[in-house]
């Protein structure tokens, strides 16, 4: 086979999805704007677009945002951050084998550690709980904010939990910041995963007591503790 026959033998690009009129590249964050100055300004343009709308339809129609990542990707695949906008909006689609890819595409290309906690979990989706744990590490936890050490946390109690070990599971969520001041999500997130780790080891009483704690911090109902508190009181009746 030829180069000209290799080239007719790939399959065609999916056609890209449309991007309203209205939207523009200087709607992207300004530092993802900045890591498309490599590319031709109208290519840079085009893909900030796509990006742009991955991120508008990223947790009301994943499939679509994912389109859109990939046709930015069709175009600047060596950029760091649009591998890693595939990457999420393939995990937000539950395409776990391919956002395992991109994000490692993404962190050879950028250095960073924030893909850790997702990474970690499409491992668990894949029926991988080992391979979750292996992600965990003091190298990697050093690169990570709060929010991201807090999210690989919960990732990692999920992992035991998985192979049976919510004991484990729960020592894990007691070396994080379960009593932080902080109000932001990953503070309900972290302790939502302790409330329902004690909950499954049949630990009620203090499985309400964090549960009353997550609803203390989520102001923005990012989880459901509050339904869950009305189930176990229901249960305990």
């Amino acid at each position: 086979m030829n180069a000209r026959d290799s080239r007719q033998s790939r399959p065609a690009r999916a056609p890209a999805p449309e991007i309203p009129e209205d939207v523009t590249a200087r709607d992207l964050d300004r530092d993802v704007r900045r890591a498309l100055q490599s590319l031709p300004d109208r290519t840079a343009d085009v893909v900030a677009r796509h990006l742009v709308m991955a991120g508008v339809h990223l947790a009301d129609d994943p499939a679509l945002a994912h389109r859109h990542a990939r046709a930015a990707r069709d175009r600047a695949s060596r950029v760091g951050v649009v591998r890693e906008a595939v990457g999420e909006t393939a995990y937000a689609a539950g395409k776990y084998e391919g956002a395992l890819r991109e994000l490692r595409a993404a962190r050879r290309m950028t250095g960073r550690a924030d893909y850790a906690p997702i990474m970690a979990d499409c491992e668990r989706a894949l029926g991988r709980p080992e391979r979750a744990l292996d992600i965990d590490s003091a190298q990697v936890r050093d690169k990570l904010d709060a929010a991201g050490v807090a999210e690989l946390a919960i990732v990692v109690a999920g992992a035991r939990r998985d192979l049976g070990q919510p004991e484990a599971a729960l020592r894990a969520l007691e070396r994080e910041s379960l009593h932080s001041k902080s109000r932001e999500v990953w503070v309900a997130r972290l302790r939502y995963a302790y409330a329902d780790t004690l909950a499954e080891l049949g630990r009620v009483t203090e499985a309400e007591e964090w549960f009353h704690r997550v609803v203390a911090v989520d102001g923005n109902r990012a989880t459901d503790a509050e339904e869950r508190l009305e189930a176990l009181h229901n249960e305990s009746r």
